[in-house]
């Protein structure tokens, strides 16, 4: 095993350094919460204790019934009601007249006790109540504002952000402290005069982060003065606690279900999985719509209730296999030689990307390998991206080209031009090609073909390099090393074929078991590099630079040297390639 293997261990979370918490019974914590979301519940208490002008908070969270749900939840845990206080009151309508009295009892239709309200989508009529007329019979229907008086209000900002109108007769309401009456019908005024009636509530209004800039460049100033918080999506694992922390919430969530707290051998394969959604082994997902979609699918598989290992396990695998068809077709495609990729064998100027497929409205991105080609040819030193000259390459592809070419240059370190040109392509590829992740293996196949030194086949890269030759972390590890194994796997593993990442990826893995035990039996490989010069060496069993001895630095050197002989330039092309080849 190389210094940069990667042993079998580090291909998952390692779940047994929790050991000892998975089987102790674990119990929903009411303050759990707080625990886990400690800087919005701290926000929350704020919002309900604090007096302010304008008492509005804003919360970046999923806009679903289950984060209205939650947010309800714990609100209503912390807010109190004066005892026997009542806000509202009630209209009485004398003929053409309507009074205005204060509540005197919990009866009375325009009567609150404050409490906590919420709504997902609604309309005006929902939302400010109405003024209906039959056969000379005014009728005044109170509506959500109306309930939450002397309380709290939660709503979907995108809601208001679709409904102007709506937002701009609540930030009245709001601001002024009054409930004025209006007519649902523009073209139709009121049939009565209808008093204002005094109107005080807590407004919290939650959304995601594009909502959020939206509302902000509507109401610059009101967005300053509110209240700020997220609802922070997952927690880092730094000690024992956290993980007994995250254990509570997901039980939560199970018994809010009605499901009984998860057994021991159920927590292992939940970590792994929600290190593979977070991307971090080291982190875990608190997204309630998340971990209840896996608790619900785990629970389909159980017969007494009780969520096993075995449930979620069985639930996983017939999720992939169910979202798998598109996968497979175009797996099949590499298998039937219809899109060439090479998993034996070696070749210059050619080697293994990998890439991540995410397909509009398909739930699942998965991974596939990629071909990627240079060839060097006489020259003025432009160094041809194809997929950019045929408007297929992204800005970003653009800038990793440039990034690697510039790195090149510095190492060649020439007092000329070079006197090659090169040309760069993915290829087979027929739509926008984006990212920089495979500049890393961009960068090889152009080492490869200047020093005319074959790559091995049966090795893929993914990385992205700075100016300095450093490899850097890229997203979309886990499909990518799978979809190179799937191709390799039902090709027959060699003992030799494998895959080249950053070392800063490797925390990122959490891979399916398929390919851990195949790394483990010595079947695949995973190597971890943090530079170029640790990559090249892999791929094409010679040294970057290595001082008074043979290197790909030394024949690149050696081959622009040839090619400046004085008389090198004066051959006809196919004799001084001869003539070179001859030398070598």
């Amino acid at each position: 095993m190389t210094s940069n293997q990667l042993e079998w261990r580090a291909l998952q979370p390692d779940t047994e350094r929790f050991q000892h918490l998975l089987s102790q019974d674990v119990v929903a914590d009411a303050e759990c919460f707080a625990s886990v979301q400690s800087r919005l519940f701290n926000g929350l208490n704020l919002f309900l204790q604090t007096p302010a002008k304008v008492p509005l908070m804003l919360v970046k969270c999923a806009e679903s019934a289950e984060y209205l749900a939650l947010l309800h939840r714990i609100l209503s845990s912390l807010h109190e009601d004066e005892p026997d206080a009542l806000y509202g009151g009630s209209y009485q309508i004398d003929g053409t007249t309507v009074h205005w009295h204060p509540a005197q009892s919990t009866g009375e239709p325009f009567a609150s006790e404050g409490g906590v309200h919420c709504a997902d989508w609604i309309e005006a009529e929902q939302l400010f109540g109405c003024v209906r007329q039959y056969q000379g019979n005014v009728q005044l229907t109170p509506g959500l504002v109306h309930q939450a008086n002397g309380g709290v209000l939660i709503l979907s900002l995108r809601t208001l952000v679709a409904q102007p109108l709506l937002w701009m007769r609540l930030k009245q309401m709001l601001t002024t402290g009054q409930f004025i009456w209006y007519s649902q019908d523009e073209t139709r005024p009121l049939p009565l005069a209808i008093p204002a009636m005094p109107l005080s509530f807590r407004l919290l209004l939650i959304g995601e982060r594009d909502v959020l800039a939206d509302f902000q460049e509507i109401e610059p100033e009101l967005a300053a003065q509110a209240l700020y918080a997220e609802f922070e999506e997952n927690i880092q694992l730094a000690e024992d606690e956290e993980f007994s922390q995250w254990q509570q919430w997901v039980t939560g969530i199970a018994q809010d279900l009605g499901y009984e707290a998860p057994a021991a051998d159920f927590w292992p394969l939940l970590v792994r999985e929600g290190a593979r959604y977070t991307g971090d082994q080291d982190t875990l997902p608190l997204d309630p719509l998340w971990l209840t979609s896996q608790l619900q699918e785990a629970a389909l598989y159980s017969e007494a209730g009780l969520l096993s290992g075995e449930n979620l396990s069985d639930a996983l695998t017939t999720r992939e296999w169910r979202e798998g068809f598109l996968s497979e077709r175009i797996r099949d495609d590499i298998l039937l030689d219809q899109i060439l990729i090479e998993t034996e064998g070696e070749a210059v100027g050619q080697i293994n990307a990998l890439s991540v497929i995410e397909f509009p409205g398909h739930p699942r991105a998965f991974g596939e390998p990629s071909r990627i080609s240079c060839v060097v040819h006489i020259g003025d030193g432009e160094f041809t991206d194809v997929e950019r000259k045929a408007e297929l390459g992204g800005n970003i592809h653009a800038k990793g080209m440039m990034i690697m070419q510039a790195w090149l240059m510095a190492e060649l370190d020439l007092d000329q031009q070079l006197p090659f040109s090169a040309s760069i392509v993915f290829e087979q590829s027929y739509a926008e090609v984006d990212g920089d992740s495979a500049s890393l293996a961009e960068l090889c196949a152009l080492v490869s073909a200047l020093a005319d030194q074959p790559i091995n086949q049966q090795i893929a890269v993914t990385g992205s390099v700075d100016q300095f030759g450093r490899v850097q972390p890229v997203g979309g590890l886990n499909e990518k090393i799978e979809g190179f194994f799937a191709i390799c796997n039902q090709r027959t593993l060699s003992g030799s074929q494998g895959i080249i990442i950053p070392t800063a990826n490797v925390r990122h893995l959490s891979l399916q078991q398929d390919v851990v035990d195949a790394v483990r039996e010595g079947k695949f490989h995973l190597w971890a590099v943090s530079g170029v010069e640790e990559a090249l060496p892999l791929l094409t069993g010679v040294e970057w630079y290595k001082e008074k001895q043979p290197c790909l630095l030394q024949s690149i050197q050696e081959r622009i040297a040839q090619f400046n002989l004085p008389d090198a330039r004066q051959r006809p092309w196919p004799l001084r390639w001869l003539n070179w080849f001859n030398q070598r």
